[in-house]
């Protein structure tokens, strides 16, 4: 199900090969396994519409930054995406954007997700820059953001969030976050 409270036409939009949200063309290096593509339209789902991002909001740059990912999610993406192509290892910048859509930098190479991600935790982390930080904690732990969860037994995140602001405010440092 989907996190959050994503709006239909926003939903929907996410579904495309190149969204208009951002012009972003995830078959940049051909077609894109349909398997690997549900991973990303959940994560652009989690960051465009889940109210629980809050704590890890940086404000100055106007993104999220170390969100603890449950480790079996993480995990998942990586071995359904191991075998399809990209062509960078940071998709956050250093795109080609003068067809107004992304395209793979020159001198790039187009090469399985595995030979630019060689580890669950190096597509988690290091395809948004550092957005995620890959957590010891599993799905149901409450400490730790799941992008997969049964929206019928309420949202996965919200205890997550709650617990992660309370740390933050009274100044205790984060457990369970892998390079902490």
């Amino acid at each position: 199900d989907l996190p959050g409270s994503c709006v239909f036409p926003t939903h929907q939009e996410l579904h495309k090969d190149t969204s208009h949200l951002y012009n972003f063309n995830w078959d940049h290096c051909g077609k894109m396994e349909p398997a690997c593509k549900c991973h990303f339209i959940q994560d652009t789902c989690l960051y465009e519409c889940s109210p629980n991002l809050g704590p890890w909001i940086c404000w100055r740059k106007e993104r999220i930054l170390n969100v603890p990912l449950c480790k079996e999610d993480c995990e998942r993406w990586w071995e359904d995406c191991r075998t399809s192509y990209t062509c960078k290892s940071n998709w956050h910048k250093g795109w080609n954007w003068t067809s107004g859509i992304n395209e793979c930098p020159a001198r790039a190479l187009c090469r399985t997700f595995e030979s630019y991600f060689p580890t669950p935790a190096a597509l988690c982390e290091g395809l948004w820059s550092h957005s995620f930080k890959v957590s010891n904690y599993s799905g149901g732990s409450g400490r730790c953001i799941q992008m997969w969860f049964d929206s019928a037994q309420g949202n996965a995140n919200e205890e997550v969030a709650k617990f992660y602001a309370a740390t933050m405010n009274a100044g205790a440092p984060s457990h369970g976050i892998i390079g902490s």
